[in-house]
Formats: C-alpha cells, structure tokens, sequence
C-alpha cells in the first residue's frame, strides 16, 4: 500500500513576475514509513510548478506537475527537485505539455530538472513534451544521482515549435550518475544560432524529438539488445518516423528517437518501453 502526507502547512509566498523573471523551485521526497510504504512528506510547489498527488498505483507515490501560469517565459529560473529514498517508489508526470515562450527582455530561461534515487529505491520520471515556441530561448538541464541499486525509468520528449511555427532556441543537457561514476552526459542544441540542426545529416526535417532512459540491475546479468523502432511505421507525415534502443556502457539502455509530430515520437517510445519490458 502507498501511502502520502499532506504537503507542509506553512509555505513561502510564490514568487512574482519580475523584469528579470521569476524564480520558482519545486521540491518532492517520498520516504519509506516502517511498514515498507512509500509517502511524501515533502510535496512543495512554487510559482508556476503546481505540486498534485494522484491516486496511487502498482505500489508507487504518484505525482503530478500542474502548471499554474505560463512558463518559462525568458528569464525565468524554474527547479524541480525529487528525491526517492531508500526503498521508495515515485512515479512523476505532468497535466500538460510545458510551453517556452518569449519574455519581455529577451533573456534565456532556464529550466533545471534535479533527480537522486537511493538504494533500492524506483523513480519514472515521465513529463509531457516540451514545446519550443517561435522566439523563446530555453536552456534545459537534468542531473540524475542514483545509488547502485536504484531504477530509473525517463522520458525526455521535445517538439520544436508549435503547429506551423518555427521553433525557437533550445539547448538541454541530460547528466545521469550511477554510485558516483558517469553513465551518460550528453547536450543537444536546436534552433537559430545552431549550425546544421535542421539538415538531414540530424533531424531531416522532423520536429519531434526524444528519449527513453532505462536503467536498473537487470541489465547487469545481459545487455539490452540493438533494437530499430519504428521500422513499421506507416502514419502519414512530412517524415519517416525513426529511433533506435541500444544498450549503455553500464546497466541501462538508451531510445532515441525523432518524428515529424509528438504524437508519433510517443509511439515510438513507447514501443521502446515494451522492448525493453520484454
């Protein structure tokens, strides 16, 4: 059984909107209580990121990222911080997609995503997409900490601009340590200012993009194999909609994959998820 606390009675006022952007930090731990049960007694959202606990499920805490305002417009400086202790399981995921706009100075935004999973503990950290807007500069960052004994499942998908928009600046950098040691550091950048994105030597026109991270200690006893995704695809678009699994150099596997829309980029990760359940 998964149990939650209410989230802490007294709480900071949420920031306001500043020519200089806001500032906003949202905070989760769920935390193993004597009985084995996962519960949240930090559950803190600020500013735009809403904090709401859903109904439980497959013995996880679930929780979703509720957003209450536009963000992030330029300048503005939004965290999540979530922690699984020891023995936990956490399930996040989002209401809605997330939306980059422009703001009024023309500033970039920063959006940093903060994860640690401990010892024997689960997280799935499962978002909507992000959305590049036309004229928005974004700078996206996620740092993963896990324990050796942690399990981590994560979707990373973003779309570049809205529907017949052109898309705006985006650069994200996804950092994920394993009992200390690196096991996969990579940035990607989209957008104006960055040569070649758009050619067919990278996105071939696509405009969906993303990822599914997988890691945990089965893969200790056999790597994941070489998988090409979406090799049946016959939805039509301006594009092949394409990805590949391939296994990491430590317990985990990596899907990336790129599509013409969101809709079908979530296929595709999807089918990767059923790979790698396989």
């Amino acid at each position: 059984m998964t149990l939650a606390l209410p989230p802490r009675a007294v709480r900071p006022p949420a920031p306001a909107p500043s020519a200089a952007g806001l500032h906003a930090t949202a905070r989760i731990v769920a935390r193993a209580d004597a009985g084995g049960a996962t519960r949240l007694p930090v559950l803190d959202g600020d500013g735009p990121l809403a904090l709401r606990r859903i109904r439980a499920g497959a013995g996880q805490a679930r929780v979703c990222v509720v957003s209450a305002m536009s963000a992030p417009l330029g300048g503005d400086r939004l965290a999540i911080e979530a922690t699984a202790e020891a023995g936990t399981a956490l399930h996040i995921t989002a209401a809605a997609a997330t939306v980059a706009l422009p703001g009024r100075t023309g500033e970039t935004a920063t959006y940093d995503v903060r994860l640690t999973v401990g010892e024997g503990a689960r997280l799935d950290w499962l978002p909507e997409p992000l959305i590049s807007a036309r004229g928005s500069d974004l700078r996206m960052t996620t740092t993963v900490e896990l324990a050796p004994t942690a399990r981590l499942v994560l979707r990373e998908e973003q779309v570049l601009g809205r529907s017949g928009e052109e898309t705006g600046a985006l650069r994200s950098r996804l950092t994920v340590r394993r009992a200390g040691r690196t096991l996969l550091d990579q940035e990607t950048a989209y957008g104006p200012g960055v040569p070649g994105w758009d050619t067919s030597a990278v996105l071939d026109g696509n405009r969906a993009l993303g990822q599914l991270l997988v890691v945990g200690t089965e893969f200790e006893e056999g790597p994941a194999e070489v998988r090409l995704l979406g090799a049946s695809d016959g939805q039509p678009g301006d594009g092949p909609a394409r990805g590949v699994l391939a296994p990491l150099a430590g317990p985990g596997a990596l899907a990336t994959a790129v599509a013409p829309d969101a809709l079908r980029l979530r296929r595709l990760l999807d089918e990767a998820v059923r790979a790698v359940a396989g």
